[in-house]
C-alpha cells in the first residue's frame, strides 16, 4: 500500500518528524483505517528515501502513543482509534493553526480587530457557507 508521505530534505524539520507527523495525521483523520497494514520498515524507507532507523522510530514513537501496534511475523498494523481522539487532533490542528496566525498577527502589529476582519475575510473566501462542515448531527442543506 502506498501512503501519500512527503519528505524533504530541504526543511528545517527532522525526516522522522516530518513523516511521523504526516502519519499521525494520516491515522486520526482516518485515511488510514484501523486494521491497515503498514509498510515494512525497510519497503517505506526505501519508499521514501531515509534510513531504516528513521522508519523505526516513527513506528516505535507512533506504537507508544497507542497508535499503531505490531505484530511480530505479521507486520505494522493502525490501531483503534476512538471518536474523541479524532476529536480532539482534529480541534488541536485548528488550534495550532490560529495559535501561529495570531503570532504573525502580533508580529507585524495587527490589532485584535483588524486580525478578526481578516480571518473573516478569509473564512468567507476559503470556507463559505455552503462549503462548510454539517454540525454533528446535523445534515448540510
Amino acid at each position: 500500500m502506498r501512503i501519500p508521505i512527503q519528505v524533504s530534505a530541504e526543511s528545517a524539520e527532522p525526516m522522522y518528524h516530518q513523516i511521523e507527523v504526516q502519519l499521525r495525521s494520516l491515522i486520526l483523520s482516518g485515511h488510514l483505517p484501523e486494521g491497515t497494514l503498514l509498510p515494512s520498515i525497510r519497503e517505506f524507507a526505501q519508499e521514501l528515501g531515509c534510513s531504516i532507523i528513521t522508519i523505526r522510530r516513527v513506528y516505535q514513537d507512533l506504537e507508544g502513543e497507542g497508535l499503531l501496534r505490531t505484530r511480530q511475523g505479521t507486520g505494522t498494523f493502525v490501531a483503534s482509534v476512538g471518536v474523541t481522539e479524532r476529536e480532539q487532533y482534529r480541534a488541536d490542528a485548528v488550534i495550532e493553526g490560529f495559535r501561529a496566525a495570531i503570532e504573525t498577527a502580533k508580529r507585524v502589529h495587527c490589532s485584535r480587530e483588524e486580525t478578526i476582519q481578516i480571518f473573516e475575510q478569509c473564512l468567507a473566501k476559503w470556507m463559505p457557507p455552503e462549503q462548510a462542515q454539517p454540525e454533528k448531527g446535523g445534515k448540510q442543506e
